[in-house]
C-alpha cells in the first residue's frame, strides 16, 4: 500500500478546492490518503472526506506573528508531527507557501515532498508552483486553484468527476452575507435588493441568512431591507449553525447567493446551484465556483482583480455595476440588454484542463489570450508540447526559466 500526504493548511475554501488532488489521490489503487489541516477544520473535513485519513494541528490562531508564532505552533504540534514523521510517505504534497509549511516539510525526505520542501535549512519552492508564481502576475488568465492543486499529479481525475451537476434540492434560497475579505462583498442594501429579487423569481418558501457570528448584525441589516412578504419567510441563521449544520442545510438548497466564500465552495461539492458575485480581488477564473450549474456575475473594471491588501483608489468602481438599476433589471429579465457595460455574466463549464466560465451577458475581452494559456497548460501537465502555436511559444518563453529545463532533463537522466 502507498501513503500520500496532502498538507492543507489554509482556510475554508482551500479545504474544498483541494478535493480534486484528494480525489484523484483517493483513486489510485492500494493507497492510504492522508490530510494535515488546521484544527478548526477538522469537524468540516470529516463530512467532506469519510475517506481520508485527517492529522489536525494547530496553524492559525495564536495571536503571534512572525517567529514568536512559528515557535509556539511547533511546540503546540510536537505529538501530531512525531505521528507523521512516524508515516513512511510516498509522496507529500505541501501546498501552501508559509513558514509553517516549509517547517512541516522538514519532517520528510525532501525528495519525496511535491510543492514546498526543505532541504538542508533550505526553503525550496517545486516548478509546479514557482510557474503559478510567474503567471500571478496576469490573473485574468491564471487557471481554478482547484485545478492547480489538482496538477501536482497526472494522472488527476476528470473535472467533470470532482463535483455534482448543480441542481435545486427544494429547501429555499441561501445569502451569505459577507466573505473574509470586506471589499468582496456586497452592502447589506444591495445584498437585499439582489435577495428579493432571486426569492420572488424563484419563488421561493425560505431564504436562510448564512455567515458567522460576526455576521449577525449584518444579517439584521438585509432582513430589516427585505420587503415585507419576503421578511416573513425569512431567517437569519449567522452564528446559529455548525459545520455539520451548515453541509445539511446547503445541501437541501435550490441556489445559495454569495460573494467568493467557502460556503459557496460547499455548495458546488453538494450540487447546490451558485449565484455568485464577484468583485474587487475576486476572479471567478481563479476560485469561482467548481462544477456545471453555477452563474458568476463578474465585475470587470481597468483594476481589477486587484490585491485586497493594497487600498482602493478608485471608490470602489468595480461596485458599481451591482448598484446600477439595470444589474436588476437584468436579474428579472435576462436580457442581455441590460447588463451593465463593467459586468459579464458567466455560467460554468469544462474543458480539457478544467473549469472555466462562459459569457452568456457581457464581454470577455481576455477569452482568446486565456484559452491559448489554458493550451499551453494543459500541454505542460500531459507532456504534449510537440505542436504550439506562436502565442503559446511566447507563453513558454515567458513563465520557464533555464533552470527548469535543466532540472527536467536531470531528473530524466536520473529516472
Amino acid at each position: 500500500m502507498k501513503h500520500y500526504l496532502v498538507i492543507q493548511l489554509a482556510r475554508f475554501g482551500d479545504l474544498i478546492q483541494t478535493k480534486r488532488l484528494l480525489a484523484t489521490l483517493c483513486a489510485r489503487p492500494n493507497v492510504s490518503v492522508h490530510l494535515c489541516l488546521d484544527k478548526s477544520l477538522e469537524p468540516l473535513a470529516r463530512l467532506v472526506y469519510p475517506d481520508v485519513t485527517l492529522h489536525p494541528v494547530i496553524a492559525h490562531g495564536t495571536g503571534l506573528r512572525g517567529s514568536e508564532a512559528i515557535r509556539s505552533i511547533l511546540l503546540d504540534n510536537r505529538r501530531a508531527f512525531a505521528n507523521l514523521k512516524s508515516i513512511d510517505f510516498d509522496t507529500v504534497y505541501n501546498l501552501n507557501f508559509s513558514g509553517l509549511n516549509f517547517r512541516l516539510a522538514a519532517l520528510f525526505d525532501p525528495d519525496c515532498v511535491e510543492g514546498y520542501a526543505w532541504k538542508d535549512g533550505q526553503e525550496l519552492i517545486g516548478l509546479w508552483p514557482s510557474m503559478a508564481m510567474r503567471w500571478s502576475g496576469q490573473r485574468r488568465i491564471g487557471i481554478n486553484l482547484m485545478d492547480f492543486w489538482g496538477g501536482y499529479c497526472p494522472d488527476m481525475i476528470p473535472p467533470t468527476s470532482v463535483n455534482p451537476t448543480a441542481s435545486p434540492h427544494g429547501g429555499g434560497i441561501g445569502v451569505v452575507l459577507a466573505g473574509r475579505e470586506s471589499r468582496r462583498s456586497l452592502p447589506a442594501p444591495l445584498l437585499a435588493q439582489v435577495a428579493s429579487i432571486l426569492a420572488q423569481k424563484g419563488k421561493a418558501e425560505k431564504i436562510y441568512l448564512l455567515g458567522s457570528t460576526n455576521e449577525a448584525a449584518v444579517g439584521q441589516g438585509v432582513l430589516k431591507q427585505l420587503p415585507p412578504s419576503v421578511q416573513g419567510n425569512t431567517r437569519n441563521l449567522a452564528g446559529r449553525t455548525d459545520w455539520a449544520g451548515l453541509v445539511d442545510l446547503v445541501g437541501q438548497l435550490d441556489l445559495l447567493l454569495t460573494p467568493d466564500t467557502g460556503t459557496m465552495h460547499l455548495a458546488a461539492h453538494l450540487g447546490t446551484p451558485v449565484v455568485a458575485c464577484f468583485l474587487s480581488s475576486a476572479w471567478c477564473f481563479e476560485t469561482g465556483p467548481y462544477g456545471v450549474g453555477h452563474t458568476v456575475y463578474q465585475a470587470i473594471t481597468d483594476c481589477s482583480p486587484c490585491l485586497e491588501t493594497v487600498p482602493c483608489n478608485f471608490d470602489m468602481a468595480c461596485l458599481g455595476g451591482f448598484a446600477a438599476p439595470n444589474f436588476q433589471r437584468y436579474l428579472v429579465t435576462g436580457k442581455t440588454e441590460h447588463l451593465p457595460k463593467n459586468m459579464t455574466a458567466f455560467t460554468s463549464a469544462f474543458d480539457a484542463l478544467g473549469q472555466v466560465y462562459e459569457p452568456v451577458a457581457g464581454n470577455d475581452a481576455d477569452a482568446e489570450t486565456r484559452n491559448c494559456f489554458r493550451t499551453f497548460i494543459h500541454q505542460y501537465l500531459s507532456g504534449d508540447g510537440e505542436r504550439i502555436s506562436e502565442i503559446e511559444g511566447a507563453l513558454a518563453r515567458q513563465f520557464y526559466r533555464e533552470s527548469d529545463w535543466i532540472g527536467t532533463a536531470q531528473k530524466g537522466i536520473m529516472d
